[in-house]
């Protein structure tokens, strides 16, 4: 299955009031402030493409997965790169993740078949050019749909997954995969984990978030081992994703879909549904800015930035590695993907303000803040309403978006078949053959006809006729049925379809509690 699921849609008329605009010009000019107009497409899959990852270091090579349940790699180091160098197989069901491990040694693939696959891309030669470049050299067994997992960025081998049924493990690739997984080696959690990962510089440190909108930063060394020695599930900081609205006096949770760290590991994204990407100081609990497409003109029926019905995967990056100034690149509903310049955090602190709960109360606007409680203060963070680069070229919802660490190149993908590489310029290192990308975005259809409309099974998005293997016209089928999804999902205000309820705090100790793993 894709990563689809029952969601809606954030809707203009739920959209904060500007508290301070900034746009491309916040800071000094890099490639990606003039925009990307030239891509390229990688073609190998056949159908969504779900994850992508790049490796360690240089990236040199890219991994990609998803529902046709091939594991393709990448060279960039390729002359002209028309087509997968290796491709890994193994996986009996969807493809959700995939990650390398610190120095590229292993590839940690996982989705709905409940296992992690680790390859040992250290053992492939570098002339092979095959599509059975090798099964999995190990499993590890999971008990429920694998969300996402992350490699420690100082061991290979130690590798942490999370899982729908909320459990959190943290795996060693050293012992036996085969063997029980300890108690010790598991946080479980009263909802699923929707997306996990390890500090980019700090040894312990690992990011969390869950269905029920809970975005944590842990300590393993609080996390796991003996019941009597670990302390919170190892929670160091937690931070504020609930949403209120001033005009209606309600607040909201929107479920946290993924989290992002930059590159020193000092902010975080999270990547929300019915919301905006929002932007955290590790250091602070309350967000410092959000990004949005506000000041950006539209012509008419022409959509904008939405999070609806699939799980988006964002990422922080430079367009050169010696730049210090960051970006965030996000996909979205509307068929494109952002990329939003980020200033500095303690300019974006400085500008967030900060409102009491009476004074929050008594003015009558739509502004949008984030809160604690119902009687702590709201914060209202920065908005960047103007991003650097609008990036075009597909003709359906892009899902995942990786900026390159190495050339200034951004890769994005979602319900197509193809990977598309968005460029400042019309060749690089490793092709000559970018083109200018299209600036026409395809307009979502108001209805479908039923001679459009092909039986398709909603688990594998595949058609159920056996006979039918035109990939192209499986594609279109996965577009309509998508089509479908968003004409019906879209338009929801987040504070109807995710109101917050404040528990005590004997019942949220409650629901925290591990004891029973």
């Amino acid at each position: 299955m894709s990563s689809w699921r029952r969601m809606d849609v954030l809707g203009p008329h739920v959209r904060a009031r500007p508290r301070l605009i900034i746009g491309a010009s916040a800071s000094s000019s890099t490639l990606f402030d003039h925009g990307l107009p030239y891509s390229m497409k990688l073609r190998a899959h056949s159908s969504c493409i779900n994850a992508l990852a790049l490796s360690s270091n240089e990236g040199r090579f890219l991994a990609s997965g998803g529902d046709d349940l091939d594991v393709h790699l990448w060279d960039f180091h390729q002359e002209d790169i028309t087509e997968p160098c290796h491709t890994f197989i193994g996986p009996r069901s969807n493809i959700f993740c995939l990650e390398f491990s610190r120095s590229n040694q292993y590839l940690f693939v996982a989705g709905t078949d409940t296992m992690v696959h680790q390859y040992d891309v250290s053992r492939l030669g570098s002339d092979s050019n095959s599509r059975n470049d090798g099964l999995p050299t190990n499993m590890f067994r999971e008990n429920d749909t694998v969300r996402d997992v992350t490699c420690s960025p100082f061991h290979d081998e130690i590798f942490l997954s999370g899982s729908d049924n909320g459990r959190i493990i943290q795996h060693d690739a050293r012992l036996s995969p085969s063997s029980n997984i300890r108690a010790a080696d598991i946080i479980q959690l009263t909802a699923e984990v929707t997306s996990i990962k390890f500090h980019p510089t700090m040894e312990h440190l690992f990011l969390t978030s869950d269905s029920k909108s809970n975005v944590h930063l842990r300590d393993s060394r609080m996390a796991f081992g003996p019941q009597k020695s670990r302390s919170k599930e190892g929670i160091v900081r937690s931070f504020h994703t609930t949403i209120a609205k001033r005009n209606i006096g309600t607040m909201s949770n929107p479920e946290s879909s993924s989290v992002a760290f930059d590159r020193e590991g000092q902010k975080l994204a999270v990547t929300s549904l019915h919301y905006y990407p929002t932007i955290y100081s590790i250091s602070n609990p309350y967000p410092i800015a959000i990004c949005t497409d506000n000041s950006v003109e539209r012509s008419s029926g022409q959509r904008r930035y939405s999070n609806s019905c699939t799980m988006k995967h964002g990422s922080f990056g430079r367009p050169e590695p010696n730049s210090v100034v960051d970006y965030y690149c996000g996909g979205s509903d509307d068929f494109c993907g952002y990329v939003w310049k980020i200033p500095p955090v303690e300019t974006l602190i400085a500008q967030r303000d900060e409102i009491s709960a009476n004074e929050w109360r008594m003015e009558d606007s739509d502004m949008i803040g984030f809160t604690e409680k119902i009687d702590a203060p709201v914060f209202v963070p920065t908005e960047l309403s103007t991003p650097s680069a609008i990036l075009r070229g597909h003709n359906s919802i892009v899902n995942t978006t990786l900026i390159h660490p190495q050339f200034p190149l951004i890769l994005t993908a979602g319900i197509e078949s193809a990977i598309v590489l968005h460029s400042p310029f019309a060749s690089c290192p490793f092709s000559q053959k970018l083109s200018p990308t299209p600036q026409e975005v395809r307009q979502l259809p108001s209805s479908t006809t039923l001679e459009e409309v092909r039986v398709i099974d909603p688990l594998s998005l595949q058609p159920e006729s056996a006979d039918r293997v035109n990939p192209d016209e499986t594609e279109l089928d996965t577009i309509r049925l998508f089509d479908s999804i968003l004409r019906r999902e879209g338009e929801t205000d987040p504070f109807e379809v995710r109101p917050w309820v404040q528990v005590s705090e004997d019942e949220n100790e409650a629901s925290s509690d591990t004891s029973s793993i």
